[in-house]
């Protein structure tokens, strides 16, 4: 399926930022410095950099929950001011309620925007189909394997159909396949919506075989140091694109320069 075409106005708009922190003892460390990036509607962005770089940071930024030192941070043409109910979340650790079922995890955005009870667990049961486990409803989280757990998140934060999806690490902490598998449950997912999606991640081949752009940040105080047009087909199947020859020469291309900043991290 092809993805939606993207609109002029961008979804997500840094325009020189920088932040700082000021440390209990009175230091101050820049996390990011005249930075600047956009992210259009529609579209899937990577960022990837050394460790404690700052890409996390972005995405605080974007919610709100911290204020750029410097600069502006704009969501849909406007400034950023607080916590936008257009953001859906999905990061390392299961945000899941261990005392609830997938069902009742599930229906909790809707009933907590105000759906009445039978709407959100009529969505509620489409989203668990749609993401595979129409057979585990009343099930626990204790009783789903890290995959599992995975796919009742994505189904958290699909159904209150976000605008702009905001993804930190999300698959890090699951094996190879069923990380594989996640990727392009996330990509065929996406493909549905018009969301733009900002995915922070380690794993380079993950960025490339997932993103129309992958962004390269210097070590901290980190900045913008290159863009990268991924210019792969889609749909993808993450587990075969990375075969690709165009995929192998972008991998080669991006850890050159992901590299130089490693060694100065």
């Amino acid at each position: 399926m092809t993805h939606p075409v993207l609109q002029d106005t961008p979804a997500i708009e840094f325009d020189h930022v920088s932040c700082r922190f000021i440390s209990p003892d009175g230091r101050a460390t820049v996390a990011l410095r005249d930075f600047s990036m956009t992210v259009r509607n529609g579209e899937f962005v990577a960022i990837v950099g050394p460790t404690g770089c700052g890409k996390s940071t972005t995405l605080s930024l974007i919610t709100g929950l911290l204020t750029p030192s410097a600069g502006e941070v704009r969501l849909m043409g406007q400034r950023v001011n607080g916590i936008d109910p257009r953001i859906g979340f999905v990061f390392q650790a299961d945000a899941v309620f261990p005392w609830r079922t997938v069902m009742h995890n599930v229906a909790a955005g809707p009933l907590f925007r105000g759906n009445s009870r039978d709407v959100a667990y009529g969505l509620a049961e489409q989203w668990i189909r749609k993401v595979g486990l129409g057979k585990f409803g009343d099930h626990y989280p204790h009783q789903l394997s890290g995959g599992m757990r995975k796919r009742v998140a994505l189904a958290q934060t699909f159904i209150n159909n976000p605008q702009i999806l905001l993804m930190d690490e999300p698959f890090s902490a699951l094996d190879m396949q069923t990380r594989t598998l996640m990727q392009d449950e996330l990509l065929q997912l996406w493909s549905q919506t018009a969301g733009s999606v900002v995915f922070v991640t380690h794993d380079l081949e993950e960025a490339i075989a997932m993103a129309d752009r992958v962004l390269v940040l210097t070590a901290r105080p980190a900045t913008l140091k290159r863009v990268y047009d991924i210019d792969l087909p889609r749909p993808r199947v993450t587990s075969e694109v990375r075969y690709d020859k165009r995929f192998v020469e972008l991998s080669r291309e991006i850890w050159a320069d992901l590299r130089e900043e490693v060694h100065i991290d």
